[in-house]
């Protein structure tokens, strides 16, 4: 039977919703969609751009929980509910994936919380 562990952050959301930050499904990493909140403060910055930052950091620590670093993603998908706010924040983006060069979706669609101006969903593989 493939091995299966569910990687929690300490959001509040996980609880309250029910699901995981990430799943490592055998040699794969499914990471939930990841907001710009600090989970530790449950606090999101106004800013796209830092709450772009803040998704990379949040996914990078349930990647590394998991095994695995921003090299090994295969999938990202960006969802705003404002494509007008998706370029200012492709320096951040860049940064983080320009190596790696996963296959990637932008959508503009409506999140959870207003407050939520970016979503960050990847799917790793870990390495080995």
């Amino acid at each position: 039977m493939t091995e299966r562990r569910a990687i929690l952050s300490g959001s509040t959301f996980e609880d309250r919703i029910g699901y995981a930050r990430a799943v490592v499904h055998g040699d794969r990493v499914y990471v939930s969609g990841t907001t710009g909140f600090d989970y530790a403060a449950m606090t999101i910055s106004d800013d796209v751009v830092e709450q772009a930052a803040q998704c990379v950091r949040n996914i990078e620590a349930a990647l590394a929980e998991a095994g695995c670093t921003l090299a090994d993603v295969v999938r990202v998908r960006y969802l705003l509910p404002s494509r007008a706010d998706f370029e200012p924040c492709w320096p951040v983006l860049r940064k983080a994936f320009a190596e790696v060069r996963p296959a990637a979706t932008m959508l503009e669609c409506g999140l959870a919380d207003p407050r939520m101006k970016i979503e960050i969903e990847v799917d790793a593989h870990l390495p080995g």
